[in-house]
């Protein structure tokens, strides 16, 4: 059952807390056959395991107290073949993987998603987060995008069970 406290996201929009909100899924669309570099957004329910926003931009005072920042070392596996396949790990990393700390100000503030993790499947999809987008609605790489105030927001209001629904 969906509660008023979950995210819930179509390929049209989303809504959370009563208000809803633009927002960007992958340009492979929603898939239930989530592979690494298809570019979908998968379906399902996803549950949210961590903020994370880098100090430089984003002042602590406007995110929850749980928020945790990362810096220039840190990076997301992405590689199939690592053995911290879809984690965060630190700088130099052997494996393929991807920079947290962007030029651009796409993962200033990420929600991550237990989609494929702790334990995660090779080549099943990582990285699935929430994060500012590129501009409106233009597609991400499987990861569900907002405006940046309304992604801030959303991190303010979000709740120790809140849920993440992707619709196909």
């Amino acid at each position: 059952m969906i509660r008023a406290t979950d995210i819930v996201v179509t390929r049209w929009g989303a809504r959370f807390m009563g208000r809803r909100f633009a927002c960007s899924i992958g340009r492979g669309g929603v898939t239930t056959d989530k592979r690494e570099g298809d570019g979908a957004t998968p379906a399902g329910v996803h549950g949210l395991v961590g903020l994370l926003y880098r100090p430089d931009r984003i002042s602590r005072s406007a995110l929850p107290d749980w928020a945790l920042p990362f810096g220039p070392a840190d990076l997301w596996s992405d590689d199939p073949r690592d053995p911290d396949y879809n984690l965060m790990v630190r700088r130099p990393h052997a494996f393929g993987h991807e920079r947290l700390t962007r030029p651009d100000p796409l993962y200033d503030v990420i929600l991550l998603t237990d989609w494929n993790w702790p334990r995660a499947i090779p080549g099943e999809g990582s990285a699935i987060f929430l994060h500012t987008w590129r501009r409106p609605r233009h597609p991400t790489a499987g990861c569900v995008a907002f405006a940046r105030r309304d992604l801030l927001w959303i991190a303010r209001n979000i709740r120790h069970r809140t849920r993440l629904f992707v619709l196909g």
